[in-house]
């Protein structure tokens, strides 16, 4: 009989205890789910505790650093670091996942965010009506040539008083402000045929020696000037260069250069003395001077990209031929497929291939077809 009482207590005790033990290690378990409510039942366990379940987090944390190349990180989760290491004395020392210039990147942007969004202006509804709204976008649409004024006017004959400054805020939501004057592509357009446009193109030889190669270009045929090589391209040669090129004061109206150092106050008085207008272009804006940069690109990926140079007198001989090829023989599809200083031949509509000359050039590096004589 008591044999049967203990056993049916037992039964009855051992669902309990069960439970018990389940409530226990669940409230002594790391909590995942918040970092609230894992500090809530964490200020209720004693220090002790607390230090051997931090040496095991590290542990775990070390074994998922070697592991995990990057882990995964929310917003949430960027703010929550912020925040804990703003409270601990010893943030960087805790940090195991990240750097601390990555945590101090976070704090930052964090700052930027509050007062960007503190200092934000507060947004008012306009008092206006609709109506009179989309009447005042109506006449700006309509109208072209009326100002803030003349459409108040207009909404005084209807009985609608609304301030200048109120028109002129609507009117640039229908009729955006377009810039004045032309744009740099349609001034190079219209003055083509008096635009030079010139600059440096590097070269490293063979022995890793770099020389300079400058070049003037027409901008409304593409034929280059002038060309010249050296070492040294300083203010006094490039002056030399542009005064060579414009023999008897005879050269361009305007002349495009970007803002090298090259192109000093010995460059400037000789363009003046001829009567040339510099126009620099703007500092990381290479599209400004375009035709003269697409040269530069041709000359390498047709000619010294393909070649050695030896010396300055072998790259002053290379850059001399390509130049000849370039203005007398090659069609350029920025001008329709024309040469820029083409022979003096007769274009014939049907040419048997036997009447068909090749001529070599640059050592066979490009090939010109002529008409036999």
């Amino acid at each position: 009989m008591l044999q049967q009482l203990i056993k049916g207590g037992t039964q009855i005790i051992k669902p309990s205890l069960h439970w018990l033990e389940q409530t226990l290690q669940q409230a002594t378990k790391p909590n995942t789910t918040g970092v609230v409510t894992g500090a809530t039942v964490d200020v209720l366990r004693n220090k002790a505790e607390l230090i051997v379940e931090n040496a095991l987090l590290r542990q775990q944390l070390v074994v998922l650093q070697r592991n995990v190349k990057r882990p995964l990180l929310t917003n949430a989760d960027r703010r929550w670091l912020v925040i804990l290491a703003h409270l601990i004395r010893r943030w960087r020392a805790a940090l195991l996942i990240l750097k601390p210039d990555t945590l101090l990147d976070w704090h930052r942007q964090l700052f930027k965010l509050v007062w960007r969004r503190k200092s934000a202006a507060a947004v008012h509804k306009s008092s206006l009506p609709e109506d009179p709204i989309a009447l005042i976008k109506q006449m700006a649409r309509d109208n072209r040539l009326w100002g803030a004024e003349r459409i108040r006017g207009e909404l005084l004959k209807l009985g609608i008083r609304v301030s200048k400054r109120t028109i002129q805020k609507y009117m640039r939501q229908a009729r955006p402000v377009r810039p004045t004057g032309q744009t740099w592509r349609t001034f190079l357009h219209n003055h083509a045929q008096d635009v030079w446009v010139c600059d440096f193109l590097p070269v490293i030889d063979i022995f890793f020696r770099q020389h300079f190669v400058f070049v003037i270009a027409h901008l409304a045929s593409r034929r280059v000037v002038h060309i010249a090589v050296t070492d040294t391209p300083t203010d006094a040669w490039t002056a030399q260069q542009l005064r060579e090129a414009t023999p008897f004061g005879e050269g361009p109206k305007y002349l495009v250069r970007d803002n090298d150092s090259k192109f000093g106050s010995h460059f400037a008085a000789v363009a003046t003395g001829a009567g040339i207008k510099q126009l620099k272009t703007p500092i990381g804006a290479p599209n400004a001077n375009a035709v003269i940069e697409r040269f530069l690109g041709s000359a390498r990926r047709e000619c010294l990209d393909l070649m050695l140079v030896l010396s300055l007198p072998h790259l002053n001989r290379v850059v001399k031929a390509y130049v000849a090829y370039f203005n007398t023989l090659r069609p350029h599809q920025s001008i329709g497929q024309r040469i820029p200083a083409p022979n003096d031949v007769p274009p014939m509509e049907a040419l048997p291939s036997s009447k068909v000359r090749v001529r070599s050039v640059l050592g066979g590096l490009h090939h010109s077809y002529e008409i036999a004589a």
